[in-house]
């Protein structure tokens, strides 16, 4: 494995860089997990870099490819990785135990199957120090890796699929609500007590929540690109988006005034749709909303499939579908008890009065 640290350490002027802890919760990443420590470890940056990875009870070979990277730069002077345990496997629990086994004052977030674009840890630096701000973050890059996982993030990168999120579809520089990982002070984690681990979903979301009600600015740059493999199936991208459905309800319960009408349409369009459905046996004349839903969503697909195989196309609306229908039921199936043991939970940031 070629990392920069084969090639003799810090470059000079190298110290006057922020040393980077990079933090990475995985669970049963095996297929991933290599192939996003490495694009950590090549990464074109001269200060000093550790890599930290939480590993929760991994069913696959996630903890024995996790040893092997430990191994293979234990030596190094730069970019050495190590492991922290994660016993609850909770993706929340696996960022704090890695920040608190960090040591560096900047820290970047990265998932086991997401993979860092070249210059993105020397150009986060960067627009920390530029911008001022706590947190920086820039485009969840789709991409797949057969018919279906191209589909899907199709489905993710287009406004039919996911609103107008710049982190999903791009967009100019400039504060934003919250941005997909994050490179982060590390005295603000420090300030905001972490990630909330009863989040077990919108852990990034809320966290950047308090930092914007602390007074800190979130911002986004198209600059920062971390490309991110796709749920393989219908049925674990189901899940995946009825959990983001589920706990944005318990973000909006837990915070006033955070929700607005982009996280309303999914659940709005489930309960049109079932409507439609139930109400057939009245009139067919019901049956008009979830047919101009199907038709929008088909027609939607046409310029998200741009430049994709046959196969490809005919999977988005399935993708679209999937995405809508899982996130709006969540949200409306949240059950209120979540949101109050999140409450019963709550730290305030740090010098804070409690």
């Amino acid at each position: 494995m070629t990392t920069r640290g084969d090639r003799g350490g810090s470059a000079p002027g190298g110290q006057d860089l922020p040393a980077v802890s990079v933090i990475m919760p995985v669970l049963d990443e095996e297929r991933h997990l290599r192939h996003a420590v490495e694009h950590v470890l090549r990464q074109e940056y001269a200060g000093d870099l550790e890599v930290v990875i939480a590993l929760g009870p991994s069913q696959d070979r996630t903890d024995e490819i996790a040893a092997e990277l430990v191994a293979e730069t234990a030596e190094r002077p730069w970019g050495r990785v190590v492991t922290v345990a994660n016993p609850t496997g909770r993706t929340p629990a696996g960022l704090n135990a890695a920040i608190e086994a960090s040591s560096h004052p900047v820290v970047v977030r990265v998932d086991g199957h997401g993979m860092l674009s070249p210059g993105y840890i020397a150009t986060a630096v960067r627009l920390l120090e530029e911008t001022g701000a706590a947190n920086v973050g820039g485009i969840m890059h789709a991409e797949g890796e057969n018919a279906w996982e191209h589909a899907v993030a199709a489905a993710m990168t287009s406004r039919i699929g996911v609103g107008n999120a710049a982190f999903h579809t791009g967009g100019a520089a400039g504060e934003a609500e919250t941005v997909y990982l994050g490179v982060f002070r590390r005295e603000v984690l420090e300030r905001q007590g972490g990630y909330n681990v009863e989040f077990v979903r919108a852990q990034d979301w809320e966290l950047n929540f308090r930092i914007r009600q602390d007074g800190g600015l979130i911002w986004f740059s198209p600059e920062l690109l971390v490309s991110y493999r796709p749920r393989p199936n219908v049925r674990r991208l189901a899940r995946q988006y009825h959990d983001y459905g589920r706990w944005r309800h318990v973000v909006a319960r837990y915070h006033q005034g955070s929700i607005n009408p982009r996280y309303l349409a999914p659940p709005a369009a489930v309960l049109a749709i079932a409507a439609g459905l139930v109400g057939v046996v009245v009139t067919p004349w019901t049956l008009v909303v979830p047919g101009g839903y199907l038709a929008a969503i088909t027609l939607g697909s046409l310029p998200a499939g741009k430049g994709l195989s046959l196969s490809a196309r005919l999977r988005i609306p399935v993708a679209l579908a999937t995405m809508h229908m899982s996130w709006g039921w969540g949200f409306l199936t949240s059950p209120r008890s979540l949101a109050r043991k999140v409450r019963a939970s709550r730290r305030e940031p740090a010098g804070r009065p409690s």
